[in-house]
């Protein structure tokens, strides 16, 4: 079963998703966060406990504390998470934005709403 963490500072989007994987009975093990600092900590613990990283982390581009970007720059200079397959998502389809998610380290960009089960398809 594929592990996904899901960061956005939107509860709806949260609750979004999570509600998608149960209805849809999606084979996921979802963890999401409100914030890209619990977010962090949450995959430093994971670590420390010698479990891998999630398969994907997908963060908010825009949160009013840290932005996706932010929290893919992080991730990418940290060698424990270098490899860690990363997606920023938004409900922008501007391609300064796409432009910006790839710039800043992410695998690729998602458009919300988010599709979980093709998501989980690709990984």
């Amino acid at each position: 079963m594929p592990t996904l963490f899901y960061v956005d500072d939107s509860r709806d989007d949260l609750f979004y998703l999570d509600y998608i994987s149960r209805k849809q009975q999606i084979d996921v093990d979802l963890f999401c966060f409100s914030t890209a600092e619990t977010a962090f900590e949450a995959l430093e613990r994971r670590v420390a406990e010698g479990k891998s990283p999630p398969d994907l982390l997908i963060a908010d581009l825009y949160m009013p504390l840290d932005s996706g970007v932010g929290l893919m720059n992080q991730l990418r200079r940290d060698d424990r998470f270098k490899a860690m397959r990363l997606a920023i998502c938004s409900g922008s389809d501007a391609d300064e934005d796409r432009a910006r998610a790839l710039e800043a380290g992410a695998d690729f960009y998602l458009e919300k709403p988010l599709d979980l089960a093709a998501i989980i398809l690709n990984l």
